[in-house]
C-alpha cells in the first residue's frame, strides 16, 4: 500500500471570493470547482485547499485529508469507522484523530 499523503486542508474564511482571489495571485492556484454550498476548491497540482465560510466553526484550519489506497485500510489502523461525508463536499469519508480534529480520507481525491 502506498504511503497515504496530505492532499488538501480546509480554510474557514470570512471571504471566500478574495481569499481565493489571494491564492490564485501569490501561488498561482486555480479554481477547479464551486460546491453547491459555496466552497471553492483550488489546486496546485498537487495540493489542494478547500475556502469554506461559516460562523459555526472556528475561523482558520477546518480539516485536512489524506489520499490513502484503502479507507478500510485506514479504519482500520485507526481502530474506528469512518463517517460517509454528508456535507457534499468531495471526500467521501472523515474519520476523527484522537484529539478529536476531523482528517478526511479519499481513495479518489479531488477532482482536478
Amino acid at each position: 500500500m502506498e504511503k497515504p499523503r496530505i492532499r488538501h486542508i480546509a480554510l474557514n474564511v470570512a471571504d471566500r471570493e478574495k481569499t481565493a482571489e489571494y491564492y490564485k495571485k501569490v501561488f498561482g492556484m486555480e479554481e477547479k470547482y464551486r460546491g453547491p454550498s459555496g466552497t471553492i476548491y483550488l489546486s496546485d497540482g498537487h495540493f489542494d485547499l478547500a475556502l469554506i465560510s461559516t460562523d459555526k466553526y472556528p475561523w482558520g484550519i477546518n480539516h485536512f485529508g489524506f489520499k490513502v489506497d484503502s479507507v478500510k485500510a485506514i479504519e482500520e489502523m485507526a481502530q474506528t469507522t469512518s463517517e460517509a461525508n454528508t456535507f457534499g463536499a468531495v471526500a467521501e469519508n472523515w474519520i476523527k484523530d484522537i484529539e478529536g480534529n476531523r482528517v478526511d480520507v479519499s481513495e479518489h481525491g479531488w477532482p482536478i
